[in-house]
């Protein structure tokens, strides 16, 4: 089953006005994170903007409470930009924190790339250089530069926003194999997924959109989202629209040899493969059937194995995210 969404058009709102107060988010100890990298975003903002204020983040939650602690502040005092730095598991941070509640966001959010994948970064940016993206942010809407109102997922089982998207199975199992691996940027993932892929088998599964079963047999991976991109190079769901209302889901079964889903995924040329299912809708449900729980991930982060499903609703057009105004950033299948 393939249901090609390139026909359908990104949900349209207002743009953001040229901000002017920000409030910059760093995590030190971001994947990729450069020395220099906090204080010459830092610069580049206080440059255009009235204010700017920045934190450096202690511990986990501590980017989404102190987003949700500032964006409550009296009008007039509260950032209208966000910009948060590190990478796609810091980026959801900070978003939970902007989507108090599940309301759409106040503000409007940069990316400063500094994790191992950043695919969040890519996703409204492409490979744009991250000092032209904060510049063009600060400066406000141009004609290369606006504000993408980018849906989310409510993930049902915990309450918990998701960014880019939820996997099931082989990629989520990667994460934890990575856990060991010493390198840094994709290619750490690049190397956990080739070792998980050697002794991975796939599971009993099942997968509903919209109350409708698109799949159910021996499952490699679901994946279930809105970013094209995981893992900063792996273009899973090539037909994903981030600000189109909807959820894209991409099902490889057990007719997929875990070894080639690397090689695949890096094109987005598992699609003419068999036993590949591709949908979309608005709840979308995986499960795995034999009793054992999920091994699943939401924006990079391994989720703990206490259930057999995980269930996904789109919230549309909740956070206004600075990038170039196209839908076509990367290479479609």
């Amino acid at each position: 089953m393939t249901n090609d969404p390139r026909v359908s058009a990104p949900t349209t709102a207002p743009q953001a006005l040229r901000p002017r107060r920000a409030l910059i988010v760093v995590n030190p100890t971001a994947g990729t994170m450069a020395p220099e990298t906090p204080t010459e975003a830092t610069d580049l903002c206080r440059e255009h903007l009235e204010r700017v204020d920045v934190h450096i983040t202690r511990h986990r939650q501590d980017a989404r409470d102190t987003v949700r602690t500032a964006l409550r502040r009296p009008r007039g005092e509260a950032p209208d930009l966000i910009v948060a730095i590190g990478g796609d598991g810091t980026v959801g941070e900070v978003i939970a924190g902007m989507a108090d509640n599940h309301r759409p966001a106040t503000a409007a959010l940069a990316i400063v790339p500094a994790g191992t994948g950043n695919s969040g970064y890519r996703m409204v940016w492409g490979d744009l250089p991250w000092q032209d993206a904060v510049r063009a942010a600060v400066a406000g809407p141009a004609q290369d530069t606006a504000t993408r109102h980018i849906d989310l997922a409510l993930l049902v089982e915990t309450g918990a926003l998701v960014f880019l998207g939820a996997c099931s199975g082989l990629i989520a199992q990667a994460l934890e194999t990575a856990r060991g691996i010493s390198l840094t940027g994709p290619a750490r993932y690049e190397r956990a997924l080739a070792e998980t892929a050697r002794t991975f088998t796939a599971y009993p599964g099942r997968v509903t959109v919209d109350g409708s079963v698109v799949q159910e047999g021996g499952t490699v991976f679901a994946n279930v989202g809105s970013g094209r991109i995981r893992g900063g190079q792996y273009v899973v769901l090539p037909w994903s629209v981030p600000d189109d209302g909807m959820l894209d889901v991409c099902v490889l079964g057990s007719e997929v040899h875990p070894s080639e889903v690397a090689g695949l995924t890096l094109t987005g040329a598992h699609l003419n493969r068999q036993g590949v299912v591709y949908a979309r809708g608005r709840t979308i449900r995986v499960e795995r059937l034999d009793g054992h729980p999920l091994c699943f991930e939401h924006d990079g982060e391994l989720q703990p194995a206490d259930g057999t499903a995980m269930t996904l609703k789109v919230l549309p057009a909740m956070i206004p995210v600075w990038g170039a105004p196209v839908t076509e950033l990367t290479p479609a299948a």
